[in-house]
């Protein structure tokens, strides 16, 4: 069984603002009070995992050990199956250091060239940690395809290629609400909640 999260203040250990933004409102209504790793000044570990767990654990027991706090972090990208899971865990690599994940989605089209599988998923790893060591991992994925050109504002990263099963909008034009009921990220928070929360 997890370990039951009983403090009220969280360190979200990520940099990414649209990353922070979007698990904070995740985790509003539990009360908690959310503080960046980059508000902390905290630095960005290298994240030499071969996998999304393996990440979204090295960067939250680096931030819980840090900060003394009990520390979330998200290691999450897109897998696109025609090219064989690329760009899978390097996602936020594939945009550069300055983070251009326009360049990003247009080398992924590139990619893609005339093929008809335009399936792709997203995944998302999320891991609780405590400065003890403790922590407790939960993965989610959302499926669907990509579309060219990009559509939508809303969002971050390859939201505005994607086209999650079943809707005909990307997460970039959904409103926020509509794409935390159904993504890889709520999936994963889903599972966290219910093993690490109390009254969940």
């Amino acid at each position: 069984m997890a370990r039951i999260f009983d403090g009220s203040k969280l360190v979200i250990a990520s940099h990414n603002l649209g990353k922070v933004r979007e698990i904070g409102d995740l985790l509003a209504p539990f009360g908690v009070e959310t503080v960046s790793a980059g508000d902390l000044g905290l630095p960005e570990p290298a994240e030499d995992g071969l996998t999304f767990i393996a990440n979204a654990e090295i960067k939250a027991l680096g931030a819980a050990k840090a900060s003394g706090l009990p520390a979330l972090a998200d290691d999450s990208g897109l897998e696109v199956a025609a090219l064989g899971g690329e760009p899978g865990i390097y996602s936020a690599r594939w945009a550069g250091p300055n983070k251009d994940f326009t360049a990003a989605m247009a080398l992924i089209n590139e990619k893609l060239g005339s093929t008809t599988n335009r399936c792709a998923n997203f995944t998302c790893a999320l891991t609780l940690a405590w400065p003890d060591g403790e922590m407790a991992s939960f993965e989610g994925k959302v499926f669907g395809d990509l579309i060219w050109p990009m559509r939508g504002h809303k969002g971050f990263g390859y939201d505005p290629i994607f086209v999650p099963t079943g809707h005909t909008m990307t997460f970039a034009e959904m409103d926020p609400a509509q794409k935390h009921a159904m993504s890889h990220r709520a999936s994963a928070f889903k599972q966290l909640i219910n093993a690490c929360f109390k009254n969940s």
